[in-house]
């Protein structure tokens, strides 16, 4: 047996269906308010246990896998990047979602990178009202556009919000992933290769 065989972890392939939206200019209409009790906080600082938390917690049912792979010290770096800033929403005191802008400069704008609500908080109205929050922060720092991508292993709702939140379909592509099994992630037989 070779050594990169050795080397080899076990993974499941799956296909999903990414799909890359932009927004060229603000939103005109006016931004749905939050819930009573909710708000939403820019982390001035993000460590790396309150990352995982929110990263992993979020993106459980939903297939969100890589940077579960990403060793701690790099996610460190990562997060003390000038250009990356978290935001949590809170509601009655607790995380309910999250999200991740990066500042990519020129054309690229600001990018979306990462956006959810935690399982305890789908279906109670705070979805919109923190995208529209997301999309409003990366506009006050007046950039060229502002993106994200989604994907067919997300939430049904996420593609269809973020077209009602005025981004717009750019492409979109077929990827296999492979989703080491040792993260224990559930994945639909819809998505297996």
């Amino acid at each position: 047996m070779s050594s990169a065989a050795v080397m080899r972890e076990p993974v499941t392939r799956v296909a999903v269906d990414v799909t890359f939206l932009r927004m060229d200019a603000p939103p005109a209409d006016r931004a749905p308010a939050l819930p009573d009790g909710a708000g939403v906080l820019r982390l001035a600082r993000c460590s790396v246990p309150f990352y995982r938390y929110l990263y992993d917690t979020v993106g459980r049912d939903w297939l969100w896998w890589l940077r579960r792979t990403v060793p701690d010290d790099e996610i460190a770096a990562l997060l003390a990047r000038p250009d990356v800033s978290i935001h949590v929403l809170y509601q009655g005191g607790e995380p309910a979602g999250f999200y991740e802008l990066e500042r990519r400069g020129g054309d690229a704008g600001i990018n979306l990178s990462y956006f959810g609500l935690m399982p305890h908080a789908i279906g109670a109205g705070l979805g919109r009202a923190l995208l529209r929050h997301a999309v409003d922060a990366g506009w006050a720092e007046k950039p060229r556009a502002v993106t994200v991508n989604t994907c067919t292993a997300d939430h049904p709702r996420a593609l269809p919000n973020y077209i009602a939140a005025g981004f717009r379909v750019l492409r979109t592509v077929r990827e296999v992933w492979p989703v080491p099994n040792r993260l224990g992630l559930r994945i639909p037989e819809r998505l297996r290769v």
